[in-house]
């Protein structure tokens, strides 16, 4: 049966200081691009029926240089919109927040066209994308991938598994790792996480 794999992108300079990176379009670095190109031959195993992908060019470049097919490009793969706390680490916000946690609090406000996301939102984007990869999975000659970003794929398995967008919080996702989702007895279920072989 198809499965459903998780893929976020390989290293930014941002991911590699923990600051938070949402409509910043940074490249990835060279171990990002590295890190893509050593899932190559863990993806050539499996046969890739579909690929969806976020816009963001460190989400494209991972998808080609991990050889999958062109993907589709899909808004809603985005990740989550950090508003006022785009570029900045947790542990900067936590000077003035000690108690702040993405998954529960969401973010304020930042510039125009940002206005931020709150745990509901992005988990009401993910309900979105849900159905369209169902369909995928149904009519896809082979599994599915997403190749995205850690935050948003946190939140899209949470929502995957029947569990509230705040749970996205248990499921750790490393900079050029995979996630398979797959079923047991016919219900959703984690097959692998955060790995590098599938």
């Amino acid at each position: 049966m198809s499965e459903l794999l998780l893929i976020r992108h390989g290293e930014t300079e941002w991911s590699r200081t923990g600051k938070h990176t949402s409509w910043t379009d940074l490249p990835l670095t060279a171990h990002g691009e590295e890190q893509a190109r050593e899932l190559r031959p863990v993806l050539a195993g499996r046969k890739i029926g579909a690929v969806l992908a976020s816009p963001m060019r460190r989400a494209l470049r991972t998808a080609e240089l991990a050889g999958l097919p062109e993907p589709r490009v899909d808004a809603d793969l985005a990740e989550w919109d950090y508003g006022g706390y785009e570029g900045i680490p947790t542990d900067e916000i936590h000077r003035t927040r000690p108690d702040w946690f993405l998954f529960t609090d969401g973010v304020p406000a930042g510039p125009a066209g940002h206005p931020g996301e709150s745990p509901e939102q992005v988990g009401a984007r993910a309900d979105r994308v849900l159905p369209r990869i169902d369909e995928q999975l149904r009519t896809a000659d082979g599994d599915v991938a997403l190749v995205g970003h850690g935050h948003f794929l946190r939140v899209l398995t949470a929502r995957r598994l029947g569990l509230p967008p705040s749970a996205g919080a248990l499921f750790t996702f490393e900079t050029g790792t995979v996630g398979v989702l797959g079923t047991e007895h016919g219900r959703p279920a984690v097959v692998r996480w955060n790995t590098r072989t599938v």
